[in-house]
This record gives structure tokens, C-alpha cells and sequence, in this order.
């Protein structure tokens, strides 16, 4: 296997989001009989069961009919959005932000992902990230040929926030780690990181002068009045050490939109914006128009999307808890859950195709957070509440048919 090919057989695709069309079973035996309901892809939200943000599609229209102007806007994105979205950014997190020097608008926190890594990256460079977060991070490390220094967060410990070791956070940067990577809410698990987790963060990166990197996609989906504290509004940290990423397509369903932003670091979004000039050249023109409906979400409309989510969560802890084997800690932000099941004796791969073909259920093996994870698996319950719930039912009567 050449260089290339090794470099591209390490991100895969089998189990990302929309992709469980290329799973195959290979000599794994049926057990039971097919369990039959409403199909259920827990790999990412409904957005027809929790629609756009009223008035998104209207945005997107005027953008069109304001035609070239808005189709070809500056690489990092129309300076009035811009302008509209750094103030409204700005409101939210605590931090200040210059829409000309610390934004940039991307195809969708994907592509500022991307981008971000691209700007700091470069052959050999250590980068810790946590383990468990989320899947592409890892791949992204590798694919720019960096090296992943793994920090450990024991998200079953409630009693320090998220579980951090942030000793050994400390000793990653010691060795010489130069970007620390970290998804807050934390993807797949859904904990939040406590003030001084985020502080701890803050002073340890600029005594070692780590850049970080802060994915806060789901930072607006705050459960049971939960305490969350922004690291790029914390005078811990040289903010131009900081890029925040966010956007709208998960709480807010926009994300057919595909629209992401980035924040911070003024030299970081200098070459983001440079490297988005070869990659995509910008976010879709038409698109960055429904970032005008972002954070103007009718009164109201936040607070109940925020108590439907919470209801389905609840649900769903009740079946996986009162079922035998399984343990799982409560969704504090975002739509994730990342229950531990009983040690079955078929792999954890294998029990996810089987979950799908026998079920009609799809979900995300833990595997793909850490290779260690080989006992769990991540859902997305932004879904219909009735079917969520009974499909999580049928995946508990899977798990007792293939436990070892």
C-alpha cells in the first residue's frame, strides 16, 4: 500500500453519518426474528421531526433574488452577515469580536473543522485530543500528518464536570503538543465542562503556549439550567490562542444549509480564509443569508425545541437504566447519549449492522471515538419521540439476544 492510499484508508467512511448503506454482514448468524417498527438513524438528527428555524427558508429566498452579490461574496463570507453574526456571537459567548479580523462563515462547522486543522497542522506536529470526542478529529490529525496525543476523560465521574485529566493534559504539553482539540458539549458523550475544567484548560495552554481549538456546535442546547462557560471569553488565555467553532445546523436543524462559523484567533482565520479560497472558495452565497435567522429565533422558540429534546433524553435513559448491563450518563448539552452495553460475543461493528438489518435501528459504534470504546455506541436522539423510544426498546432486545 502506497503513502496515499495508506493516508486515505485511515479516515473511512462504513460508519459516518448516512453512510450504513456500505455496511456488509459477513458470517454473522441472525438470532431471533426481525423485530419490526418504524426505522430510526440515530447517526444524526431529524431534521423533518424538528424543522428549521422559521422563516430560514425565506432568508435563503432573498438571498437568491439579491443574485450575484450574494452568490459571490468575500472568501470568509458577506461583510454585513458578518457583521450581524459576530455581534450576535459575540452577545452570546462574552467574547470580542472584530467581524473583519476574528470570523470567518465556512460549509457548515465541518468545513471550519477542516479548515482549522489546515491552518495548524503541519507534518509530525503532537496534538492532543480528548478520548472520547468526536470521530473526525482523530482522522483529521492524521490526515494532515500530525501525530494524536490522547487525553483521557472519564465522563462517568460527575463529580469535576466533564472528567478531564487535566494532569495529563499537562504532560501531553509538556512532550511538546502544540494544538489541544476539544468538542464542548462533548461529542459523543453530551457532558459539559465545568468552569474550572475550562479555566484549568485556559492557564495550562498559555503556560505551554498550546493553541486550542474549541468545537461548541451544540453550546445553545443547554439542559436543567446547567452552567456553561465559553473558554474564549476567559482572560486564562491569549485569545489570539483561541478559535471557537459553531453554527446552526444541529440545534437549529439547518443543516442542508451547510453553514458553519469559526472565531478568534485573527491569524488563524487569515489562513483559513486562504486555504477556503482553494478548497470551496466559500460558504454557499445563497446559504450565508439564512445566517440572518440565527440567534433570531421567534420568543419561545429555543425553549421549547430545548424541552422536546430534554423529554425524548428522559425517555430513553428510563429504558436503557431499567434495562440489565447497561450504563449511561445523562445528556447535560446537544443530542448525544454514549451508553456502555453488556459484553456481547459478536464485535461491536457486528452488532451495529446487526442492529440495523434486524432492527431497523442505526446507530454509531463507539469505536469510532477511540479504538477502545468497543463496548459503546453513540446516538442522536434529536428524532421523533414515539419512534426514538421504541427503537430503543428494540436495540435493548438485540443486546439480550447477542449477550454474551
Amino acid at each position: 500500500m502506497d503513502f496515499l492510499e495508506k493516508k486515505f484508508a485511515k479516515l473511512g467512511a462504513e460508519n459516518a453519518p448516512g453512510q450504513e448503506g456500505r455496511q456488509k454482514i459477513k458470517e454473522i448468524e441472525m438470532r431471533g426474528e426481525k423485530l419490526t417498527g418504524t426505522p430510526v438513524d440515530f447517526s444524526h438528527g431529524d431534521v423533518d421531526a424538528f424543522e428549521p428555524i422559521p422563516g430560514s427558508l425565506d432568508d435563503f429566498i432573498e438571498g437568491v433574488h439579491i443574485g450575484g452579490k450574494q452568490a459571490y461574496t468575500e472568501y470568509r463570507g458577506s461583510k454585513t452577515i458578518r457583521e450581524d453574526t459576530a455581534q450576535k456571537l459575540a452577545q452570546f459567548t462574552g467574547a470580542n469580536i472584530d467581524a473583519d479580523q476574528n470570523l470567518i462563515i465556512t460549509p457548515g462547522t465541518q468545513g471550519a473543522l477542516f479548515l482549522a486543522m489546515g491552518s495548524t497542522v503541519a507534518r509530525g506536529d503532537k496534538v492532543a485530543i480528548v478520548a472520547p470526542d468526536y470521530f473526525a478529529n482523530r482522522k483529521l490529525v492524521e490526515f494532515f500528518d500530525g501525530e494524536v496525543v490522547p487525553v483521557k476523560m472519564d465522563y462517568f465521574d460527575t463529580t469535576t464536570g466533564a472528567g478531564l485529566d487535566l494532569t495529563q493534559l499537562e504532560d501531553a504539553f509538556k512532550a511538546g503538543v502544540r494544538l489541544f482539540l476539544f468538542s464542548n458539549p462533548n461529542n459523543p458523550t453530551g457532558v459539559i465542562y465545568s468552569e474550572d475544567e475550562i479555566n484549568g484548560i485556559g492557564k495550562l495552554a498559555q503556560q505551554y503556549g498550546v493553541t486550542v481549538i474549541a468545537d461548541e456546535l451544540y453550546s445553545r442546547q443547554i439542559f436543567e439550567g446547567k452552567t456553561y462557560t465559553h473558554l474564549c471569553a476567559q482572560n486564562t488565555i491569549d485569545p489570539e490562542k483561541v478559535l471557537t467553532i459553531m453554527g446552526p445546523s444541529k440545534t437549529e436543524s439547518l443543516s442542508g444549509y451547510r453553514l458553519g462559523v469559526a472565531f478568534g484567533s485573527s491569524e488563524i482565520i487569515d489562513r483559513m480564509e486562504k486555504l477556503q479560497a482553494i478548497v470551496s472558495l466559500r460558504a454557499g452565497g445563497y446559504s450565508q443569508a439564512v445566517m440572518k435567522s440565527w440567534f433570531s429565533e421567534p420568543e419561545g422558540w429555543m425553549a421549547e425545541r430545548i424541552a422536546q429534546h430534554q423529554a425524548i433524553r428522559d425517555d430513553l435513559l428510563t429504558t436503557l437504566r431499567t434495562a440489565d448491563g447497561f450504563k449511561v450518563r445523562a445528556t447535560e448539552a446537544g443530542s448525544y447519549l454514549f451508553p456502555r452495553i453488556p459484553e456481547l460475543d459478536i464485535t461491536i461493528e457486528e452488532f451495529v449492522k446487526v442492529l440495523r438489518l434486524q432492527a431497523g435501528v442505526i446507530v454509531t459504534p463507539g469505536t469510532e471515538f477511540g479504538s477502545q470504546f468497543t463496548d459503546s455506541f453513540r446516538i442522536n436522539f434529536s428524532q421523533d419521540h414515539k419512534a426514538a423510544v421504541a427503537a430503543m426498546e428494540r436495540l435493548v432486545k438485540i443486546v439480550e439476544l447477542y449477550r454474551l
